[in-house]
């Protein structure tokens, strides 16, 4: 599905690294119930730079559609 406007490739960057992060939240997760909490807190750190970086697409975005 080709993505025309710029603001919709932003929205797109942003779902994509929301789901990146939501894996890594969840691969924290998993190695936190079986204790292993240095790999917890690496894709802990992981989930939060996608995050941070789904929040910047979508600000983009939003500044994007209002032009």
């Amino acid at each position: 599905m080709p993505v025309k406007h710029p603001a919709s490739k932003h929205h797109m960057d942003a779902a994509e690294r929301h789901h990146e992060a939501a894996k890594n939240h969840h691969a924290a997760a998993t190695h936190h119930e079986a204790g292993d909490h240095d790999k917890a807190k690496e894709h802990s750190s992981k989930a939060r730079e996608h995050g941070n970086a789904a929040v910047e697409h979508g600000k983009k975005g939003h500044e994007e559609s209002h032009k």
